[in-house]
């Protein structure tokens, strides 16, 4: 029971981790970036302009395999720090109101103009979206899988604040003293990928879809885990040079067998197999960015800035509108006779002005907006 103390103590006392607010608000812009590039990378989107752009869905493959493994990771992280200073209860009461609250409120009134701007052919009104019932959580999936995974993990959390892993810990952390340690991680993750993969091959975000609920799954226990040892977050410092480099190899693999030709392949390689390669891929890219900005954002970003208060304040609200806002400014952008590029530049120039406005004038001075955003009273950030 002392022991438990003493952890308990531990993870109150640990200082904010600026370098993790910094990181959450990038990966979030990076987000409505890559909602930016939808309509014209010619993969399937609520809205699609006439032209398409092979390039941009070339480089925006890539990004797709990093920028949400590191929102979970570092969720999962901040998962344990909320966790600490709250028992098993006040968490899940706290949780709900963050994450169900706008989840619900968002499904019922952000996302159906996505669902009516993906239909607008064929609906007659705006209101149809509401008397067919066609309610889905599009973006807001992110939510739902991290109110899910918060309450489901809540007896890991209880296990780890307890010495009742302290072994288990102290192996992960005798691991990654080895400059290839924190590398090694990776290979539960393709494991785990290949096989549910098998199970379920959608690249559906439903929470019912366990090849990707597992794939994000362990990014988001992972940041829990870093959080609990004592050693993992100075490995990713120490080691992050060598992460780098496998980095970089990593993605010289991941580019070499996007663009190998399937003729050369397909004779010696059954397509399973090489689905089951794409998947390793994919995670070794995954695994090895998240690990290496993780590293490097505690020598570069570990700042506390009045600048990141407010982005760490409003980036949540911003996330909930942004695919909204970016669907409905987009439809008639899209209309325009001008060059991706331009299209692009003009939805960025309308859509961002317009989320902060938002957030601005009438989310964040209010009471009621804020719940429901799943913003904190003003009175709790004093």
């Amino acid at each position: 029971m002392c022991h438990r103390n003493i952890k308990t103590t531990i993870l109150t006392e640990i200082k904010r981790r600026y370098d993790l607010d910094w990181l959450r608000v990038i990966a979030i812009l990076a987000v409505y970036f890559h909602h930016i590039g939808m309509p014209f990378n010619g993969d399937k989107f609520h809205i699609m302009n006439s032209d398409t752009s092979k390039t941009l869905d070339d480089i925006m493959v890539f990004f797709e395999q990093f920028r949400l493994p590191l929102l979970f990771l570092v969720s999962g992280a901040g998962t344990m720090f909320a966790f600490s200073k709250r028992t098993w209860i006040q968490f899940l009461k706290e949780r709900s109101t963050r994450l169900l609250i706008p989840l619900v409120f968002g499904v019922l009134f952000i996302v159906p103009p996505q669902t009516y701007y993906e239909h607008i052919e064929t609906y007659t009104s705006y209101f149809d979206v509401y008397r067919n019932g066609s309610f889905e959580t599009n973006h807001l999936w992110f939510i739902e899988n991290l109110f899910v995974l918060s309450v489901l993990l809540i007896p890991l959390i209880l296990l780890l604040r307890s010495s009742k892993l302290d072994g288990f810990i102290g192996l992960l952390d005798r691991i990654t003293t080895r400059k290839y340690g924190m590398l090694l991680w990776v290979l539960p993750l393709i494991l785990i990928t290949i096989l549910l993969k098998q199970l379920y091959p959608s690249d559906s975000k439903a929470i019912t879809n366990l090849s990707s609920t597992f794939f994000y799954g362990y990014f988001f226990v992972s940041g829990m885990i870093f959080t609990t040892s004592k050693n993992s977050w100075n490995h990713l410092k120490l080691y992050r040079k060598f992460n780098f480099v496998a980095f970089i190899i990593s993605t010289i693999l991941f580019y070499t067998y996007y663009f190998l030709p399937n003729e050369v392949i397909s004779p010696y390689v059954t397509i399973n197999m090489r689905w089951n390669i794409w998947y390793a891929v994919c995670a070794l890219v995954s695994w090895s960015v998240v690990i290496t900005v993780l590293g490097y954002g505690q020598v570069w970003l570990n700042t506390k800035s009045a600048f990141l208060k407010k982005c760490n304040e409003a980036i949540y609200p911003f996330y909930v509108l942004h695919q909204t806002i970016i669907i409905v400014v987009g439809y008639y952008i899209i209309q325009l006779e001008a060059s991706i590029f331009i299209k692009i530049i003009l939805l960025i120039a309308t859509s961002l002005p317009l989320i902060l406005l938002i957030y601005r004038f009438l989310i964040y001075p209010f009471k009621i907006p804020r719940i429901l955003f799943g913003m904190k009273s003003k009175e709790g950030l004093k």
